[in-house]
């Protein structure tokens, strides 16, 4: 096939057409570059079948894109007596000279056929190297959803399926008539029912692209429209530990500490920002141009964290930090090698015996996890006060009360934060008080509360080691509001932190502690620290989880005095023993 094109100037230039899709625009990548005013970069797509008929698809621009002077969306078959209209430039497609050509078909013949792709004249299986269907990632799409089981749909389709599934959503949106039908009191069994009901004979009319059968296209409507969309498959997969979505067609994933790009798709940005909202509306949170970022949580307590234009240039980024339908506990960090048995060992004397402690590291090292089995310990017979920006800490503790911040309303009144519920929760009688995490005034805040009578509190930090992290606080605590000479920031950040566990991820994905640190004072206006345990990488080369956590040889400041009170403590634990060498005699 060719395209025959009528310039505004009177010019005629002849392209040729290969099998499949092509675009129309003033694009690099367009197969019929037209430029021009009124054309836009994607204007129009011309997708030509086997038997030499073609469709063509108006891509939304201003303009709009005609065809025998009337403006259409989609029209097709057409043939070559049909005339296109893209700004001032006339397009004819026609066959390429060769004795057999497609026969003509009338205007009132294409304007009755709805248009698709036809049993008896199917696609071209490859589009050109100018589409950018060429550059589309490889593999099956849609993933299957947690309804049930995908269809792989060929590379050349996925744009035609994005395009319907576009239509038959906003079908939706106009047949339920929000205004008369009080969805909001419909369980969501209810309301999928009723959807379906309602989109059936709507799918039954759409031109699917070949081999997609319509139940696929049904379900991803009802999952975008009703459920979290292309994410529903990815939340169902529990080797995903984060979902990392950069606009409507991009997401990755994170499995075993490596990134790896998914072919899952959102429709467009309309039904990505419809999830959003699906997802931060019950916990009483909002996002809007006002206020373009927000942190929130799913049902299962996935941290979840939103950014929209314009402060996202690229489309609304929407990140879920995930961790799992079963809470990993104490055994599973000795198996995965994070600890060994010493370190959980002297861990658990510190929570029973009440040492303040601080967790830190870098984002997705672990620390929220840890923070749950730390936090387990706790006798029973304690009162916890939890208190996190977004809930998702999961305690298993009967005297628990959990608390959450909340953001300022359209009004901007009404915000409570970390700073306010912490000093709140020393009116509420607590023995522990655990933070999700500092990262600001509240630290001030936090350092008296375990100064003043509540030990064994714990809270996580942001930092790349133990010392840095001392320099973190310092900053933190300045940003309180209180003018407070640096030497007193450090005394009272010594007499209040006694024990730091520093978590990492290595290279290779692999979590690891690094190091368990004992705050032993303040001398010459510096904050001393004593290294108890460390990890020591391997030294042959091989993968940076291959190493061993070593003791250091120094025992506990806060041994000494539960020695004297009568505490039985096994002091070897901190004594290293040298590894044992192979092929050594016994």
């Amino acid at each position: 096939m060719q395209a025959s094109i009528r310039h505004p100037d009177g010019r005629v230039v002849v392209a040729p057409l290969l099998g499949g899709a092509s675009w129309i625009g003033s694009g690099p990548d367009c197969a019929l570059r037209l430029q021009g005013r009124g054309v836009g970069v994607r204007h129009a797509r011309i997708d030509v079948s086997s038997d030499g008929k073609y469709g063509v698809v108006d891509l939304g621009c201003l303009g709009g894109t005609r065809v025998n002077g009337e403006r259409v969306v989609t029209a097709g078959p057409l043939g070559p007596h049909d005339l296109l209209r893209v700004a001032d430039f006339e397009i004819r497609v026609l066959p390429t000279p060769t004795p057999a050509t497609a026969a003509p078909v009338s205007q009132r013949e294409a304007a009755a056929l709805p248009y698709g792709p036809q049993p008896s004249s199917p696609l071209a299986s490859s589009p050109p190297t100018s589409s950018p269907q060429a550059s589309s990632p490889p593999g099956p799409w849609p993933q299957p959803s947690s309804q049930g089981a995908g269809v792989a749909v060929p590379a050349l389709h996925r744009d035609d399926f994005l395009d319907i599934a576009r239509r038959v959503h906003q079908r939706l949106i106009e047949q339920l008539d929000l205004r008369r039908r009080d969805v909001a009191s419909m369980s969501d069994a209810d309301l999928r029912a009723l959807a379906a009901a309602l989109l059936e004979p709507v799918v039954a009319e759409q031109p699917l692209p070949a081999g997609v059968p319509a139940a696929e296209l049904l379900r991803f409507v009802l999952d975008e429209a009703l459920g979290l969309g292309p994410l529903e498959a990815l939340l169902a997969d529990d080797t995903v530990r984060e979902i990392m979505v950069n606009g409507a067609e991009t997401i990755f994933v994170e499995r075993e500490g490596r990134n790896e790009r998914v072919t899952n798709r959102f429709s467009g940005e309309a039904a990505l920002r419809g999830i959003v909202d699906r997802i931060v509306t019950p916990i009483g949170r909002r996002v809007d141009e006002a206020a373009p970022m927000v942190d929130a949580r799913l049902p299962d307590g996935s941290r979840v964290n939103v950014v929209i234009p314009p402060i996202a240039l690229g489309g609304t980024a929407l990140t879920i930090r995930r961790f799992g339908r079963r809470r990993l506990g104490a055994a599973d960090l000795l198996a995965g090698g994070a600890l060994d048995a010493r370190m959980l060992e002297f861990l658990g004397v510190c929570v029973a015996q009440r040492r303040n402690l601080l967790v830190s590291g870098g984002t997705g090292s672990g620390k929220t996890t840890l923070l749950n089995v730390l936090s387990s310990l706790i006798p029973r017979s304690e009162r916890v006060v939890t208190i996190e920006d977004s809930a998702e800490l999961a305690f298993d503790h009967p005297n628990l009360v959990a608390l959450e911040t909340r953001v300022r309303n359209i009004e901007g009144r009404g915000e409570v934060t970390v700073r306010d519920l912490v000093r709140n929760a020393l009116r509420m009688r607590p023995d522990r008080i655990v933070v999700g995490e500092c990262r600001g005034g509240e630290t001030l805040d936090m350092l008296q509360a375990m100064n003043t009578g509540h030990d064994g509190s714990l809270t996580t930090v942001h930092a790349n080691s133990p010392r840095e992290l001392l320099s973190r606080l310092e900053v933190m605590v300045l940003t309180s509001g209180v003018e407070l000479p640096i030497v007193a920031v450090r005394e009272q950040i010594a007499a209040s932190i006694h024990v730091i566990v520093h978590q990492a991820r290595l290279a290779c994905g692999a979590r690891r502690i690094t190091h368990v640190t004992e705050v032993t004072g303040v001398t010459a206006g510096t904050i001393q620290l004593q290294d108890l345990f460390r990890f020591q990488p391997a030294r042959d080369g091989g993968s940076g989880a291959a190493g061993r956590h070593v003791a250091c040889g120094h025992v506990p400041q806060f041994y000494e005095p539960l020695s004297r009170a009568g505490h039985l403590l096994d002091l070897d634990l901190f004594v290293e023993v040298a590894p044992a060498v192979a092929g050594a005699s016994a």
